[in-house]
């Protein structure tokens, strides 16, 4: 095998790996459904106390305010996952399930789906798995036909993958 038959091999390699923790589950006009699988070497418990916390690690080209020091998230039912800055406020989501160390729900149009009529519905369980946590964090838009929801797949799935990536990270580094 060549040097770049190889490269390719590991490239093929690198890109399934990858594939296999995050899944366009549906893409459909009026609806998109998103699913990243995220291990971390923390108890649920510990990986929780990182979850709770998105202005440690939620990445600040996803905020309004271009701060992530600027949210906050209560977690429990009816409350919100804010940002605050200055003389400006925003939701950006509104939790209605809460299970510390096992699960958050929060429903939530994210970003330039919150000017959207679109309900969202973002889902993060935490499972005990080899020693740490196995974080799935799936997301559900759903809307009329005319939102095209699954012509978006390809530019929201990197941005969920890129916003938990963060959390995953942290709550992994956190156990240490």
């Amino acid at each position: 095998m060549t040097n770049t038959g190889f490269t390719a091999v590991i490239a093929v390699g690198v890109l399934m790996a990858h594939a296999a923790f995050a899944e366009v589950k549906l893409a459909a006009p009026a609806a998109l459904v998103i699913e990243h699988r995220f291990p971390i070497t923390a108890t649920p418990e510990q990986a929780w106390e990182v979850l709770v916390h998105p202005e440690r690690y939620w990445p600040k080209e996803h905020t309004w305010s271009g701060d992530a020091s600027n949210l906050s998230l209560v977690p429990h039912a009816e409350g919100c996952f804010c940002e605050r800055w200055t003389d400006a406020s925003a939701e950006h989501g509104r939790v209605i399930m809460a299970l510390p160390g096992r699960l958050l729900r929060f429903r939530a149009a994210l970003g330039p789906f919150q000017e959207m009529a679109v309900t969202g519905v973002m889902t993060i369980k935490l499972a005990a798995s080899d020693g740490g946590t196995l974080a799935v964090v799936t997301y559900r838009l759903s809307g009329d036909s005319s939102h095209r929801l699954g012509d978006m797949a390809p530019a929201v799935d990197p941005v969920i993958r890129q916003q938990f990536e963060g959390f995953a990270a942290l709550a992994s580094r956190s156990a240490r």
